[in-house]
Formats: C-alpha cells, sequence, structure tokens
C-alpha cells in the first residue's frame, strides 16, 4: 500500500496514539474530578449535614468548624472557592432560624417555676403543706397538682423548715420532726403543757405558731390551752436531743411566731390577747408589746407577722391598717391599708421587698370581699388582687412570680378543700383540689 513501509508503519503507530490519547480526555471528563480531590470532599460533607440534623444546628452558629467537619481549613477555604454559591445549595440560615426559634422558646419554658415541672421535674417547687383535718402534711408540686402524703400528727397546723433538710410541724399531739429529703417523720416531741386528748377545729389545744431559731439549734412553738383564760405557753426544743427544754408563758391563742434576725428574741403573735410578747431567747424572759391599733375588741385582732431588714415586725390588721413595730423600745406606728378585709396570713417575696397578706373577706370593722394584697414594705403601695374564695395562710414561689394561698381557713370552719396559685403580675388565678383543709404553706428549701 505504502511505497516506503517503515514510514507506513510510523504513520500508522501515530495515529493510534493520537486516537488513545483523545479517548483518555474523554474518560477524565466524563468522570469530572478525581474522587480523592479537595472539592469532592467537601461536597459530601455539605451534603450529608444539610440532610441529616446533627448536634450543631441545635446551638447557634460559630466560627468554629462544626465538629462534624472532617476536612482541613485548607480544604474547607478551597471548596468556599470552588463550589457554586449559597443560592444553589441548602442555605445556613435555615439551621441558624430553627436554632433561633428553638433558643427563643426554650427561656419561655423554663423562666416560672410552674413549668419547670414540664422540663425538669427534679427542680420542680414543691410545697410543704399541713391538712389541719387530719392527721398528715403534704409535699406538694403545684405545677401538677400531685402530691405526697407523710402522717405526723393530728391536726398539724403550722411548719417550720430548718437547717439539714429538718423541717418541724406544730400539731396536737407534739411536735413533729420531718426529714425532708427522705420524706419521713423522725420523731414526734410530746408538749410538757397539758393539753388533753387531741381536737380538732378553730379552738383545739395544742401547738399553734412555730419557729426555727437561725442556727437551727432550738424550735420555739405556741401552745394553745382551750377552755380558759389561761396563757399560753412557749416551749422550747433542742433540736439535738429532740426534748422540749423549758417554756415560758405567754399571751393567748398564739397564731404565729417569728425570731429576730440575730436569734436573740422569739416573738409571739397572740391573737386573743391583742399583743406581742418579745421572749430573749438565752434567758427567756419575757416583755408583753402593745399591738391594738383599733383597740382591743372584736375582729381587731393581730394574726401572723414578718421581720423587716430592719428588724422591725409587719402585722396588718383588716386591711386597715399596718402596725410597724420596733420590738427594742416597744413602740409602733400604723400606716394605711386598703384592703378593707380580714387580713390574716403574710409572707415576704424572696428579695423581701414585698409583702404578701391574705384577707378572707368581711368580718368586724372589715366589709370588703376575699383578696390578696401585695404591698411594697418601703413605700408602703398596695396592689390589691380580688380572690373568689376565703384563704388563711401564703407563701411565694422562689422567683417571687407566684403567690400559693391556702384554703382550709380556721375562723368558723369557713374553709374549703384547696389552694389557689396567683400570678402577681397579670393577677390570674388557678385552683387546685387538696383535701382535709390545707392550712400552713412553705417553699421547700432545695
Amino acid at each position: 500500500m505504502f511505497a516506503n513501509k517503515p514510514f507506513g508503519y510510523m504513520l500508522i503507530l501515530f495515529t493510534l496514539l493520537v486516537v488513545l490519547a483523545g479517548c483518555g480526555v474523554r474518560s477524565d471528563a466524563s468522570t469530572g474530578v478525581s474522587p480523592n480531590s479537595p472539592i469532592a470532599t467537601a461536597s459530601t460533607e455539605v451534603t450529608a449535614t444539610s440532610s441529616i440534623p446533627n448536634a450543631a444546628s441545635s446551638v447557634a452558629p460559630t466560627a468554629t468548624p462544626s465538629a462534624s467537619t472532617s476536612i482541613s481549613t485548607s480544604s474547607t477555604t478551597t471548596s468556599t472557592s470552588t463550589l457554586p454559591s449559597t443560592s444553589t445549595l441548602p442555605s445556613t440560615s435555615t439551621s441558624t432560624s430553627t436554632s433561633t426559634s428553638t433558643s427563643a422558646s426554650t427561656p419561655t419554658v423554663n423562666t416560672t417555676e410552674e413549668n419547670i415541672a414540664l422540663t425538669n421535674p427534679a427542680q420542680a417547687p414543691i410545697l410543704l403543706v399541713t391538712h389541719s383535718k387530719s392527721d398528715y402534711i403534704s409535699f406538694l408540686d403545684p405545677a401538677t397538682g400531685h402530691f405526697e402524703k407523710l402522717i405526723v400528727g393530728k391536726a398539724p397546723f403550722a411548719i417550720a423548715e430548718g437547717p439539714n433538710h429538718r423541717a418541724y410541724v406544730s400539731t396536737a399531739e407534739g411536735i413533729a420532726v420531718v426529714d425532708t429529703q427522705s420524706r419521713i417523720r423522725v420523731a414526734l416531741v410530746p408538749y410538757q403543757t397539758a393539753i388533753g386528748k387531741p381536737q380538732y377545729g378553730e379552738y383545739r389545744p395544742g401547738g399553734m405558731g412555730i419557729a426555727v431559731s437561725p442556727d437551727g439549734k432550738f424550735v420555739y412553738v405556741g401552745v394553745y390551752v382551750s377552755g380558759s383564760s389561761t396563757k399560753s405557753q412557749l416551749e422550747i426544743m433542742d433540736t439535738t436531743k429532740l426534748a422540749v427544754i423549758g417554756s415560758v408563758p405567754i399571751g393567748i391563742r398564739p397564731f404565729d411566731l417569728v425570731t429576730s434576725l440575730d436569734g436573740r428574741e422569739v416573738y409571739s403573735i397572740d391573737h386573743d390577747s391583742y399583743s406581742v410578747t418579745a421572749v430573749d431567747s438565752s434567758t427567756h424572759k419575757a416583755r408583753t408589746l402593745e399591738a391594738a391599733p383599733f383597740g382591743r375588741g372584736g375582729f381587731e385582732k393581730p394574726h401572723y407577722a414578718v421581720v423587716r431588714g430592719d428588724g422591725h415586725l409587719l402585722l396588718p390588721y383588716q386591711g386597715r391598717g399596718l402596725v410597724v413595730l420596733d420590738p427594742v423600745s416597744g413602740k409602733y406606728e400604723t400606716k394605711p391599708l386598703t384592703g378593707n378585709t380580714h387580713q390574716e396570713g403574710v409572707a415576704f417575696t424572696p428579695d423581701g421587698k414585698q409583702m404578701l397578706i391574705v384577707g378572707i373577706g368581711a368580718a368586724g370593722s372589715a366589709t370588703g370581699k376575699p383578696n390578696l394584697t401585695v404591698l411594697d414594705v418601703n413605700t408602703y403601695t398596695e396592689k390589691i388582687i380580688p380572690l373568689t374564695r376565703m384563704h388563711q395562710m401564703v407563701a411565694s414561689s422562689a422567683d417571687g412570680h407566684y403567690a400559693y394561698l391556702t384554703g382550709g381557713v380556721t375562723y368558723a370552719d369557713t374553709g374549703w378543700n384547696g389552694m389557689t396559685v396567683v400570678d402577681l403580675q397579670s393577677g390570674a388565678i388557678r385552683e387546685l383540689e387538696l383535701p382535709d383543709y390545707p392550712l400552713d404553706v412553705q417553699l421547700l428549701s432545695r
């Protein structure tokens, strides 16, 4: 075919090489890029990240590479400059907006104590409640209404919490000592005062107001003896010995006991004596302090008190006046109140700036309906929240957002089986069914 055969063979060989080279180029073009190139690796990572959520999607994005990213910084830079624009890929704003939405909604669930039970039951608020028509206290979750009973003694009246997971309950039989962590009654310490057979009701004999010394070494209980004008007794229990070590005569029907901030004195709020008895915690000597801004008669009696940061006692009367009593001088002044309701239980909000005062309704000179007064203890300005039922005692939530009110009013058996939760900001109320006249209520410390 060719005159010069060697030249022909060389031409055929050259043509074959050109064809083979062209096939190689077409092979590379059909493949795209090598599986080992940085661009392919980055593309795989992005696809996996955008199709399978990981832990990084639940937090705000940061400049730090995600833990799921296995490529190096240099590879990331290469992929950013080589990959198509973000308009053709799943946008990172999707996971960011999801994260923002989640972050914004989560605090809404957790900011109030009422909702903690839904997300973290271990941190949910627990209330200690006495059930005055029976023989037990309860550990109550106010968010769910669930409660657990613990038998402590007949006709429990008041609760005082001390250190080391101890709470003390005044009953018609003695002082119940409760381990709040294991939820058992450790002891029932009998009174020195002869009170007779245990009874129930407004005038039942036995322990009423109760308080724990600031150092936790002593418990003070006001013990009422019914059926006579005989003075009640302040009994003193040693918390180590779990025994009553002494008693001091006080006024009649000690509804409440509080201690001075330094623990040097104990104050008994003597309902039927229209007075306060101050007892020296070391010498046990007693002083009677007058506290009758509207005279000695009818319903104008003291019930409960709190001790303000300056050491003064604050006692409300009938929604008409607040007695500000200086226990050192024994003098007091009366600040006006406008609730116009028979006032009983009191409590501070945790910051000590507001005083919660329960009004049960009309009695004596008070002619108004049940309400809750939220009082600024420095300016004496009031916010009055109407209530639909009568209540006796009150406690504040740890964040000061809610008030917990008990329905077991002792006065003329006018209470009911339940509690009311009051939103102190909006005034909204919610009722809980709770049996056996719940009377005292305390927020359990953690």
